[in-house]
């Protein structure tokens, strides 16, 4: 007999372990497939077998997603992008400024942006397109309409260049503001000196037409009592200055320091003689 004893080796159970690998593969794969979406964001799903998923957008909680598919996340909430640009004027000269965009991707067509011009959109398609426009409506203006009158209407229109651009990208723009405009010195030194000359002459005409209607308004009071004293000279006859008098002259005899009246004195009209 041999000094070795034969030990027992446990049967291996195909049929007990299966489940457990079952078990284990499926809870593996659930924990691959199992995707969280944040708030404010947006997913776009890549299909192995058929490429973009173009007729859905994932919105925001958890979603299973197979394995051999990838989902791509997007940034859906407002941002903004801050450009710093060298532009020509109307007339040639340079301008600097610096603008920003307010924008977002069109949930709806995240699929086709994700498709058409990828998760670089911002430095591929949202810059390039603030840059064009800008580009385009600040060669329609002076130096002096950028630096002085024209800042708002520069913005709308800087506005509207870009969305019509961005809305066919699937991108939504919502705001553009010019945050600064940088002339060279020389050309807004003699903007500035203009401007100031621009504003004396205005100061001297508004005081130029000030002391016209000044002289004006003299004149028509002058005229009105010229007018008026014609009348009055025009209506006191010889009689009616006579009664005027009369009465005067009564009315003064009432006095108690009134002693004698006369009738008969100079031109017929009365005279008072007092104690004197």
């Amino acid at each position: 007999m041999s000094d070795y004893q034969q030990m027992d080796v446990p049967e291996f159970n195909v049929k007990k372990i299966l489940p457990i690998l079952l078990v284990g593969l499926v809870v593996f794969f659930a924990f691959l497939s199992l995707k969280k979406i944040d708030g404010g964001q947006g997913g776009v799903l890549f299909k192995a077998n058929g490429g973009i998923d173009t007729e859905q957008t994932y919105v925001e909680g958890w979603t299973f997603i197979a394995p051999w598919n990838k989902l791509h996340i997007y940034n859906v909430r407002q941002q903004e992008v801050m450009e710093d640009m060298e532009v020509l004027s109307q007339n040639g000269l340079e301008i600097s400024l610096k603008a920003s965009a307010w924008y977002q991707p069109k949930f709806t067509d995240l699929a086709k942006l994700h498709q058409e011009k990828g998760e670089n959109y911002l430095n591929d398609v949202v810059k390039p397109s603030i840059l064009s426009a800008t580009r385009s409506v600040i060669g329609r203006y002076t130096p002096e309409e950028i630096y002085s009158t024209k800042k708002n209407a520069i913005e709308n229109e800087i506005f509207d260049a870009t969305k019509k651009i961005l809305d066919k990208q699937y991108i939504q723009l919502n705001r553009v503001l010019v945050n600064d405009i940088t002339l060279p010195e020389t050309i807004k030194a003699a903007i500035e000196s203009k401007l100031r000359q621009e504003q004396e002459s205005l100061e001297y005409e508004f005081k130029l037409q000030k002391a016209q209607k000044e002289a004006q308004k003299v004149k028509i009071e002058a005229e009105g009592k010229a007018e008026a004293n014609r009348i009055l000279n025009a209506s006191l006859t010889a009689n009616i200055l006579k009664e005027k008098g009369i009465e005067a002259t009564l009315e003064l005899s009432k006095s108690p320091n009134t002693k004698v009246v006369v009738v008969g004195g100079k031109d017929g009209m009365p005279l008072i003689l007092g104690n004197n």
